[in-house]
């Protein structure tokens, strides 16, 4: 039989060098790129300690789990009785023979490459490492264990992690050894014997299942306090069952892992299979008979009387995730909610009801894409909302900024896109309740440049920075930089601003050619030492390039500070870890807004404020991070001012308050007061609502304030059980307040009135003929706004004509008590409603504003407006008369019916 010698021949230097400059290069110059941004933002420190602490751990990890896993494959290779490996190539007869010496150059290879993976997974853990070193106490200790909650969040990865790696290098170990024994013949099957080892590949295979049966009871041990923070029946953390029948077994596992690892030391002196054998076995079957312990507790202890049972852990349960989640600190109140309202409470109330939202995002998102885009390659990203004091008066407004789109650009060209098209320009602004004559939002600011009509000010308003933006570009170029457009003619600026990275030499322009993949750098005559490149230009990929181990909340806002425009980003910090809490929807269990970030708008200044520093984990980042986060004292009072309680975070708790607000264990665990965020559909439309901001004056509180609140309905009813409020303004920041109902009187839900809105004989034939008329009605948010012991509905109606894209706010619909009425403005709605306010000019509507002017929350009903409630009922009996004519086959009343409809359509429309 032939027989081939396999030889490793060195791989070609050459081949090789090529291969890694391939590889390595472009990962060193985006890094060195990179490395130049965080020069220019201020942060280098901190990916200085990211890249570091990676480096330290991945080369320890390599150099331990290589000298291991080396180790034993050499010692497996040096204890074969034949000094070579027979391998059997394809079906035919030819073999190869592997020498001793290809063997170890092959054992070496292979433990290399796991090596590298290895150290690899656990250079991710990078921040565990650092969070382990740096952590610091929560306060808060768990129930059984009584170990401090930093045990779970800190300390109890890295164990984890060192039982991961205990478990897996002698594995790997295991496995190539017993591989090479198979392979050189110290490991064979004998016909009438059986399994045949030989003695020393015998002691080497005990000693490493002795490794693993202690790395298993390492991991058994660790699975004590792992219980408090994996669900289990009816609650998140550790149950009846879990106390009184796995924590017993897995005591009786660890000590059979601790037999199991004594039997296979004990091998290497007997030198048989069966203490290995009987050790798996005893291992096997002390788990097995755990499993089924816990089932038979479970099911003929607990379940019997598992409320009696669970009581106590359940009451764990809701204590540990009201602290997690923050809930422990909401203050409730208790209202009547059935007050009948008069004049005198309107009034009294009228910083709330004159900063009622009337426009909804999308719509004026709409709107302002047609009325103030000004240009194709402009557009409006998003709406927030805010409050600004504004010619003396609080005022909520919503704000929109213009930004650059480039891929609208008419003329795609590399100079256009990077050198002269580089800066969105601009804002929209204006208050949430007034509209223009025709419909259309007023504007504080708008057109370009901007032009504001009340006394705040924008003198810095270029956006280089922002949602949109996700592209480099140059500025301080000998090319025209493109400001704004005024008429034909177009105005040109030079940057003036420090952000950006300088070109400087020409190795600089090298280095961004290869960063950015474009010979067009290289090339261009534009560029001076003096250009600078704008980069990591998208707020999101900017805060997430400095510190990617936060979380942010995906809905930034623009704010007006001192003349400049400034983005507030926040920041969470969290984890899956805390004992015994519950985990939100999104896997989390533990959660604060700790820090919040602003991000200047013009040269991209990044600053990191603890808003937070009663939280641990922002603490212990801080400490990780020196240097990183200043005090939100720090930050200017301009901005400030408009720190807001951040909507993700409230959704959040508002979703789990929903069902730890009970906290008796007996109602917990029969869900008897469960609530839930109401829809306003039904069917596979029904979508909950989301929190919504606004400016009101909570019941017993002196002076409107800007607020984010959120209704709850009892769970799988319509009726209103209570509203939550996350309050954001002074001293009052962060506070969250739920206002109850009494549970014996029933108060009309949002999805109730959304009904009766529909069936209202007025309202909903009126909806009916202007969608027959082919306009599309649009539906604002129904808002729930509190006012002294009761409640006033209001939602917006918006219209939009058949062909058109501007969608106008046409109607207001009010609702008090049994009361339901739609006029032109908000006041007018509330005045037929409780009386007062100027009556409207005799046979007219109420006067409108101009285009430039705005319809106060002041304005009076229109007795047009019940004009036209009175032709559209009298165009519904109409139509119905028709429809009753066409049945009975009489199209003679048919026609004279239609003709007598079209009449009133006609004088509808001169309405």
């Amino acid at each position: 039989m032939p027989i081939r010698r396999l030889q490793f021949p060195l791989v070609s230097r050459l081949v090789l060098a090529a291969v890694l400059l391939f590889l390595l290069v472009p990962w060193i110059v985006a890094f060195y790129a990179d490395w130049l941004w965080l020069g220019e933002t201020g942060y280098q420190q901190v990916v200085l300690t990211e890249v570091t602490t990676r480096s330290w751990l991945g080369l320890a990890a390599f150099a331990v789990v290589f000298g291991l896993l080396f180790g034993n494959l050499r010692l497996a290779v040096r204890w074969l009785l034949r000094p070579y490996m027979v391998l059997a190539i394809g079906f035919g007869p030819a073999k190869v023979t592997i020498g001793r010496r290809g063997l170890q150059t092959g054992a070496a290879v292979v433990a290399g490459g796991l090596a590298l993976l290895v150290s690899l997974y656990v250079s991710n853990q990078w921040l565990t490492w650092q969070l382990f070193r740096h952590r610091m106490p929560f306060g808060q200790a768990d129930p059984l264990l009584g170990l401090d909650a930093s045990f779970y969040v800190f300390v109890l990865p890295m164990l984890e992690l060192a039982r991961d790696l205990c478990l897996l290098v002698p594995g790997l170990a295991l496995a190539g050894a017993i591989a090479i024994y198979v392979g050189g013949g110290a490991l064979r099957f004998l016909p009438g014997v059986g399994l045949s080892f030989d003695s020393r590949p015998l002691m080497h295979v005990s000693a490493l299942l002795a490794a693993i049966f202690l790395a298993l009871a390492f991991g058994t041990y660790l699975s004590v306090p792992q219980l408090l923070l994996t669900p289990s029946g009816i609650i998140q953390g550790a149950s009846y069952t879990d106390v009184h029948a796995k924590w017993p077994a897995l005591r009786v596992l660890l000590g059979a892992a601790a037999v199991g690892a004594a039997l296979s030391v004990a091998n290497l002196w007997i030198r048989k299979l069966w203490p290995i054998l009987a050790a798996a076995a005893i291992t096997l079957l002390v788990w097995m008979g755990g499993n089924v312990y816990a089932t038979i507790v479970q099911r003929f202890i607990v379940a019997p009387n598992e409320q009696a049972r669970e009581a106590p852990y359940i009451a764990h349960n809701v204590r540990a995730t009201r602290e997690a989640f923050g809930l422990g600190a909401i203050e409730e109140r208790q209202v009547s909610g059935d007050a009948v309202l008069s004049r005198a409470d309107i009034d009294r109330n009228a910083d709330t009801l004159t900063n009622v939202r009337l426009w909804d995002h999308q719509p004026l998102l709409d709107t302002f894409g047609q009325i103030q885009e000004i240009r194709t390659y402009y557009d409006f990203v998003s709406v927030d909302n805010d409050r600004y004091r504004i010619n003396g008066q609080y005022r909520q407004i919503m704000l929109s900024a213009r930004e650059l789109n480039s891929a609208s650009l008419p003329n795609r060209t590399w100079p256009n896109e990077r050198l002269t098209f580089t800066h969105g320009y601009g804002v929209a602004l204006g208050p949430v309740n007034q509209v223009t004559r025709e419909g259309l939002p007023v504007l504080f600011i708008k057109n370009l440049p901007p032009e504001s009509s009340v006394d705040l000010t924008l003198t810095q308003p270029s956006l280089y920075f922002g949602e949109l933006a996700s592209d480099y570009v140059f500025v301080k170029t000998r090319a025209r930089e493109f400001h704004y457009p005024r008429g034909d003619n177009n105005e040109y600026s030079i940057y003036d601003g420090r952000g950006g990275v300088a070109i400087g030499t020409f190795l600089r322009k090298v280095l961004f050619s290869v960063r950015f993949e474009s010979l067009k750098i290289l090339l261009s005559e534009d560029l001076t030492a003096e250009s600078r490149i704008l980069f990591h230009r998208n707020i999101r990929e900017r805060v997430d390039a400095i510190a990617s181990f936060l979380r942010y909340d995906p809905d930034p806002y623009l704010v007006i500070a001192d003349g400049r425009l400034v983005w507030i980003l926040d920041a969470y910090t969290w984890t899956d870890r805390y004992p015994y809490a519950t985990e939100a929807m999104n896997g989390i269990n533990y959660i604060r807004n700790s820090i919040k970030v602003t991000i200047d708008a013009y040269d991209g200044t990044t600053m990191f404020y603890l808003a937070d520093p009663r939280d641990p984990l922002a603490a212990s980042l801080g400490r990780v991070f020196p240097g990183f986060v200043k005090p939100l004292s720090d930050m200017p009072a301009a901005l400030r001012a408009h720190v807001r309680y951040p909507e993700a975070l409230f959704g959040i708790q508002a979703a789990m308050f929903a069902t730890y607000h009970m906290t008796n264990p007996a109602v917990f665990y029969n869900k008897e007061d469960q609530w839930e965020v109401p829809a306003l559909e039904s069917g596979q439309n029904a979508a909950p609502m989301e929190p919504y901001y606004t400016m009101m004056r909570l019941p017993g509180e002196r002076a409107a304030e800007f607020i984010q609140m959120l209704p709850f309905t009892p769970r799988r009813k319509d009726n209103l059980a209570a509203w939550m409020v996350a309050r954001s303004d002074g001293d009052h920041y962060g506070k969250l307040l739920v206002f109850q109902f009494p549970k014996q009187k029933v108060v009309f839900g949002p999805r109730q009135l959304v009904a009766r809105i529909n069936q209202d004989q007025v309202i909903s034939p009126l909806i009916t003929l202007w969608n027959q008329q082919g306009s599309e009605v649009i539906w604002g948010t129904l808002l729930v706004i509190p006012v002294e012991e009761s409640l006033i509905y209001v939602r917006p109606l918006y219209l939009r004509s058949a062909g058109g894209r501007i969608p106008e706010l046409k109607r207001v619909i009010v609702a008090h008590q049994n009361q339901i009425v739609m006029d032109e403005t908000l006041e007018a709605a509330l005045d037929r409603i409780f009386g007062g306010g100027a009556a409207a000019p005799a046979g007219g509507q109420p006067p409108r504003a101009t285009a430039d002017q705005a319809v106060e929350p002041s304005a009076p009903a229109g007795a047009g407006d019940r004009e036209l409630e009175r032709l559209a009922s009298e165009a519904r009996t109409h139509y119905e008369r028709a429809l009753q004519a066409q049945r009975e086959g009489n199209w003679t009343a048919y026609g004279e019916e239609i003709k007598l409809l079209g009449a009133i359509l006609q004088k509808m429309k001169r309405q």
